[in-house]
């Protein structure tokens, strides 16, 4: 009997001295620093419960994150950190018995916006910590808005997704988000490279940007044009081919209706005039509905431009342009377009989508429709409206290379201008010439 009692006593022993299971897990840690912040990614195997305090008292700063009954699988021994804020991510001993302490060093005090993320797509759990403040070295190549000039025609660029987001993934794992990036990147460079132009990249590098806040960016720097970057995806390999979105009229009507409840932005659309009072909104409608109207037809006739030069280097799965209610689509500002550079799910078009050619002959495509509908639509006060287009009336022995020289342009240039499929030209014909080159 004394024997039996002390072998349940032990095994009672044994019980407790065994920890308890983990009730979650934290299986990975993601870090996408951008101009203005660092996002920390924390992937979870459940909903997670967690806590925070700062430790601001000497260099490095800290953010600790507390997670009880949680278990890292994660080796933070190979984290590198790649942002200019945080300077590294280790563990502190835990508050609790079976948690799990995080610690955060960061460069500057700071105040963390944290929130849980439940499963989405090709993601789980998350806890994600946004952390405000410069993090990320400025590509050189890209223009900040105080580099803008003013008589320069400005293109917004957005290269779609990024960060966390990857966008469609090829067959062979090639990310969306890093072709389009490329293309977008390529195609700052010519227009940049344009003295009548300039561009702006909405992301210049690895990291997300909210839908919404795209086309904003692009009004807050009075862009002449926005241009969203994409590659097509779909279930099965078999579809190809490049098309060109812009809003359609459904979509329109609704942020239209948004638009007129939000007065801060109301007040920005109608160029800072304050919006009429309450008996007179149907002024404010007015306004809005011309400029939106205008946006939108502009944007029809660019995204007409951009597509003719894709025609020339890339087969089309989509010939004329198409409406869609997509959120990158909705500023009254400017006229905007969404380009699809073809299929990343059809395995030839991602090989072509990996290849820098294919890239720089992209980027090209799209510049010479951009510039090409400038010349025909040139905003006040910038080289193309005071460098508009002369007219040449073709004479006997004279040809394309022989205009070209004569006025300091290139043959694509005036062929583009006059829509010609073919260096062919008949005396008496009438060209219009465009502005150097």
């Amino acid at each position: 009997m004394q024997r039996l009692i002390t072998v349940l006593f032990t095994l009672v022993l044994v019980c407790f001295a065994v920890p308890a299971a983990a009730d979650n897990t934290i299986e990975n840690i993601r870090m996408w620093p951008s101009p203005d912040r660092t996002r920390v990614v924390f992937d979870m195997g459940d909903e997670p419960v967690f806590s925070y305090f700062h430790l601001n008292q000497s260099h490095p700063y800290r953010l600790v994150v507390d997670f009880p009954d949680t278990k890292l699988n994660f080796n933070l021994d190979q984290f590198d950190s790649n942002s200019l804020l945080v300077k590294t991510i280790r563990t502190s001993t835990p508050k609790d018995t079976g948690g799990t302490r995080i610690v955060l060093e960061l460069d500057k005090i700071v105040e963390p916006q944290i929130q849980s993320l439940g499963p989405q797509e090709n993601y789980g759990h998350r806890l994600v910590v946004d952390l405000p403040g410069t993090s990320l070295e400025r590509d050189r190549s890209a223009l900040r808005a105080e580099d803008l000039q003013e008589r320069k025609v400005t293109v917004a660029i957005d290269a779609g997704h990024g960060g966390e987001d990857p966008g469609s993934i090829g067959p062979r794992g090639t990310y969306e988000k890093d072709v389009v990036l490329k293309i977008a990147r390529a195609l700052a460079s010519m227009i940049n490279s344009d003295p009548a132009m300039q561009a702006y990249l909405i992301r210049s590098d690895d990291y997300y940007v909210d839908l919404n806040e795209r086309p904003r960016k692009a009004e807050r720097v009075d862009a002449d044009l926005f241009v969203s970057i994409h590659a097509d995806a779909f279930v099965t390999p078999q579809p190809r081919g490049a098309s060109i979105w812009v809003l359609s009229n459904r979509r329109a009507s609704t942020e239209m209706g948004r638009l007129l409840e939000n007065k801060e932005r109301l007040s920005d659309v109608l160029a800072g005039v304050e919006p009429a009072a309450d008996e007179q909104e149907f002024l404010n409608e007015t306004l809005v509905s011309m400029s939106m109207d205008h946006a939108m037809l502009s944007g029809y006739e660019a995204a007409t431009e951009v597509l003719a030069e894709l025609k020339r280097i890339t087969k089309m799965h989509k010939t004329k342009p198409q409406h869609a209610s997509l959120a990158v689509l909705t500023s009254t500002a400017m006229p905007s377009m969404l380009v699809e550079t073809g299929f990343i799910s059809n395995p030839g078009e991602e090989q072509l989508l990996r290849s820098n050619q294919h890239q720089q002959k992209l980027a090209r495509a799209i510049y010479q429709g951009v510039r090409g509908f400038f010349m025909r639509r040139p905003p006040d006060g910038t080289m193309f409206a005071s460098n508009r287009a002369s007219r040449h009336v073709v004479k006997s022995g004279e040809s394309l290379s022989i205009l070209a020289q004569r006025y300091n342009t290139s043959v694509t240039a005036i062929k583009s201008r006059n829509k010609l499929s073919s260096s062919v030209i008949q005396v008496g014909q009438v060209l219009e010439i465009p502005s150097p080159e």
